[in-house]
């Protein structure tokens, strides 16, 4: 294939709606950080030969090249036998490698030879890296959120899902980190993604939204887990209106010890996840807390976390980004049951009061 035809092959970031089909052909390790939606990881060169190649390389470009060459033809033609075999005549995938050179070159050749039309992404994910940071500068000012705020087991994240269920247009930003935010809200047994990845799928939940209806988010902080959100998207949103849930702390108690998954069968390993309060909360507290603990008295312990930690750092939050004296003020519901039957009613009548009486950006 002419250079010239190669070229030809490249399509830019705007293309990507045409190629619901991608092939990630980058080393398994550059693939967990982040990658396209929805792509596939069929890599020419896996992590050991990527390395291997990189290391030959200093010492002879040309070696590197040889040897590189052969890995992935041989690494191709495991594909066409295996994971490619099936393909139809008509299919259009589109390739990419880190910036768009040899590697997805490479793949998108041998596939477009054997009779499918591959295109290669001009740029590679490093083009997309730069598009999805473009978004996210852009995309949430055009949206209207109504943010759900409430101290920790208010029941915000039941009445989001709720939400969702019912037909309303939700962005779930502890679902995509795969953290509650607070420090026991770990997903039990489920890692966080990259920050790169974190912003990847905020990015294309937003581009999926409709502009013209709200947007219903739970409230958070610059920070949910390790992961940061993005200053443009927070700054929209404490812009929104406020739907403040006001729940009894029995109630968020329950919830809490139904939701978090903590580890009550394991008194010393939740105390040692609390060691981290201690220069907020001091050593009498925390000791305190790893007596209740050990006596599995869980309630009280829980209710202690809440009254001392987690509700004054939230009702400042609140205060300083959804009071009366802030630029954006709302409104509050009580919530007497949390239960998933009463969350859904809930869910049916804040979206009905959200379409009849639009919930609009506050100015």
């Amino acid at each position: 294939m002419s250079e010239r035809h190669a070229v030809s092959l490249r399509v830019g970031v705007d293309a990507l709606a045409d190629f619901p089909e991608r092939i990630d052909v980058r080393s398994p390790a550059e693939f967990a950080l982040d990658r396209l939606p929805n792509a596939v990881n069929l890599p020419v060169l896996d992590d050991d030969e990527r390395a291997r190649i990189g290391t030959l390389y200093t010492a002879s470009a040309f070696e590197a090249r040889r040897l590189g060459a052969a890995l992935v033809a041989r690494n191709i033609a495991a594909m066409l036998d295996g994971a490619l075999a099936a393909k139809p005549r008509d299919w259009k995938p589109l390739v990419y490698c880190w910036r768009g050179g040899q590697r997805s070159r490479a793949l998108a050749h041998v596939l477009n030879e054997v009779g499918w039309r591959a295109m290669q992404l001009d740029g590679g994910y490093r083009a997309y890296r730069r598009h999805v940071v473009a978004q996210l500068e852009t995309l949430p000012s055009g949206f209207r959120f109504v943010v759900l705020c409430g101290l920790t087991g208010s029941g915000k994240s039941r009445l989001l899902a709720a939400l969702a269920a019912a037909g309303a247009q939700t962005l779930d930003l502890e679902a995509i980190a795969r953290h509650r935010g607070s420090l026991l809200g770990e997903f039990p047994g489920v890692a966080q993604p990259s920050q790169k990845a974190f912003e990847t799928s905020i990015a294309a939940a937003l581009g999926a939204l409709d502009t013209s209806r709200v947007v219903f988010v739970e409230s958070e902080s610059k920070r949910i887990g390790r992961l940061q959100l993005p200053e443009t998207l927070l700054a929209c949103m404490r812009r929104g209106k406020s739907l403040t849930l006001v729940t009894a702390l029995a109630q968020r108690v329950a919830l809490i010890k139904d939701e978090y998954g903590l580890r009550i069968d394991d008194p010393v390993a939740l105390v040692q996840r609390l060691q981290p309060l201690a220069p907020l909360v001091g050593k009498t507290a925390l000791k305190r807390w790893e007596v209740l603990a050990a006596q599995q008295d869980w309630d009280a312990l829980i209710g202690e976390l809440l009254s001392q930690h987690y509700d004054p750092l939230y009702t400042r939050s609140l205060q300083r980004h959804f009071s009366a004296g802030s630029a954006c003020q709302g409104e509050t519901i009580e919530v007497i049951d949390t239960s998933a039957a009463a969350i859904a009613a809930l869910a049916d009548s804040v979206l009905a009061m959200a379409e009849s009486r639009p919930l609009s950006m506050a100015t």
